[in-house]
């Protein structure tokens, strides 16, 4: 029974995959809304089970890929690799509408390049305070700061240890839970309720899974702009971490 459940997963490994991020995300709905009383959003939840079985499977089965190491669920390597995680960024620009882009006007592009700047700026702080003297491996952390995206393109491209890659990683993922489980809770503190602030919030936050969570929780049609300009933040993200932002931090940190 077990060989032919193996072969129909290889056969079908992303159907599969949907099925059982489907089962995962009615869970964690559930426990979001029966456990957490609506207070924690259900995508929150589901990335916190997401990262409890990779680590799982990571130490049962001494690999690399999480859940995706099991035979059976081999198809989640693929629905969870770079192809679908862009097709999914890309997709959220069909709910703009430009009218409501210009409203943002200077204040929203401004937030993109303010807002990777200071993630960088917090997570090198961090770095130094605990005691990384290195400047590639500084601007790595703080690129993770930034994503969880932007950290290891910027730790590849400076040739940092995997060790270091991994810091980074798990920084913008805490960073993502973070954004999304705060946004929904300070939404109406922060007049984040139309989209010139959507897109000002997403341009700030920078993390795209986190914004596009947590506008989720507070107002679906505020979406598509807080992950237009947190994916513009990625962008600039990854293309100033490797170059100007490490020879800065290197300038101010010699190695």
């Amino acid at each position: 029974m077990s060989e032919r459940l193996v072969k129909f997963a290889g056969d079908n490994g992303l159907l599969v995959a949907f099925v059982f991020v489907g089962v995962i995300m009615v869970v964690a709905y559930f426990l979001s809304r029966h456990v957490a009383r609506g207070k924690v959003h259900g995508s929150a939840i589901a990335i916190a089970l997401g990262l409890l079985l990779a680590f799982w499977a990571g130490a049962d089965t001494g690999g690399k890929n999480g859940v995706a190491d099991y035979p059976l669920l081999a198809g989640i390597g693929v629905l969870g690799g770079n192809m679908f995680r862009d097709f999914a960024i890309v997709s959220t620009a069909f709910g703009v509408r430009i009218a409501d882009l210009r409203k943002a006007g200077l204040v929203g592009a401004l937030s993109v390049p303010i807002g990777v700047v200071l993630s960088f700026a917090v997570g090198a702080g961090v770095a130094v305070g605990f005691g990384i003297t290195d400047p590639a491996e500084i601007t790595t952390i703080g690129a993770g700061a930034a994503t969880y995206i932007v950290g290891p393109v910027t730790g590849a491209s400076l040739g940092v240890s995997s060790r270091i890659i991994s810091l980074s990683i798990a920084a913008g993922l805490v960073k993502a839970v973070l954004v999304m489980v705060a946004t929904p809770l300070v939404a109406r503190r922060i007049g984040l309720d139309n989209p010139a602030s959507a897109m000002v919030y997403g341009g700030l936050m920078g993390t795209t899974s986190g914004v596009t969570g947590g506008l989720a929780a507070t107002d679906p049609k505020l979406v598509p702009y807080g992950a237009m300009t947190s994916t513009f933040y990625t962008g600039l993200g990854c293309l100033l971490g490797p170059s100007l932002i490490y020879l800065v931090i290197r300038a101010l940190v010699p190695g």
